[in-house]
């Protein structure tokens, strides 16, 4: 008589006898906010939660910035960073996994484009990071971010690129500064890609793994994970797909998630 009552129902107990294994969690707007520190509320909650489960940061932040706050928090799983292109150890800061690399031809593309147009960018590969042509020694990037613009630019840079058919491309929104990014790698590489490797290296199929994010980097993982989180200020498609609707990071949103909705489907 009922029928989308009856399939709320079904969908409600589904997710309640899921053994959830692992937690993914984005950092930028979720786990730190405008002030790229972890609220101490949500670094309690976290530590809490890596004590029944594997913790997993997944940003598209360089390494340095992945091993920092999975250090800060204790965490011994691998971590994701890159968008998704490289997996790391946190303690002892070597890769795990890492994906093919944009190639020469598509990194020397992205990053001549940003430059002709006057846009910050960062490019990471397997020894560090370049922000500057000067520094350019080779083009065997993992990643390329255009940094800092308006929306209106990311918007112009995601039609120009969004189309070209060996690289994924996504906005990406940057709390601590109000602006935007723009993310490059290789096509089918994602925080997604990054879920299904982790799922292989921990044994842990990624239905059974809960993700939370903010921003449209994070709607691939999100897909993947078997419990979604999405933070109070992450945009409508996050908000439809989860399951769980979280207040802002400023309000210490990741903690209340994992504490109301989370840690009572572990027990």
């Amino acid at each position: 008589m009922f029928p989308l009552l009856n399939e709320f129902i079904e969908e409600l107990m589904d997710l309640n006898q899921k053994k959830f294994a692992a937690f993914m969690v984005d950092l930028d707007g979720t786990l730190i906010g405008r002030d790229e520190k972890i609220a101490p509320r949500v670094a309690k909650t976290v530590r809490r939660l890596s004590e029944k489960i594997r913790v997993c940061i997944a940003t598209g932040r360089e390494p340095r910035d992945a091993i920092r706050f999975a250090r800060e928090l204790g965490l011994t799983s691998p971590q994701v960073c890159d968008n998704g292109a490289l997996i790391l150890d946190p303690t002892t800061g070597n890769e795990v996994w890492s994906a093919p690399p944009l190639g020469e031809r598509q990194a020397h593309y992205i990053v001549t484009t940003l430059i002709s147009r006057k846009v910050p960018f960062w490019a990471t590969h397997p020894g560090g990071t370049v922000t500057q042509a000067s520094q350019i020694t080779h083009w065997n990037f993992t990643r390329v971010s255009a940094l800092d613009v308006v929306e209106d630019v990311a918007e112009e840079l995601l039609a120009h690129f969004r189309l070209h058919p060996e690289l994924h491309v996504v906005k990406v929104f940057l709390p601590y500064n109000g602006l935007w990014a723009i993310d490059f790698t290789t096509r089918g590489v994602t925080k997604a890609t990054a879920a299904k490797w982790l799922g292989r290296i921990l044994g842990i199929d990624p239905a059974n793994m809960i993700g939370a994010g903010d921003s449209y980097n994070d709607l691939p993982m999100l897909e993947v994970c078997g419990l979604r989180i999405a933070m109070g200020e992450a945009p409508d498609e996050l908000k439809a797909l989860a399951d769980y609707v979280a207040p802002s990071v400023d309000d210490d949103g990741l903690a209340v998630a994992i504490e109301e909705f989370v840690l009572p489907r572990l027990i």
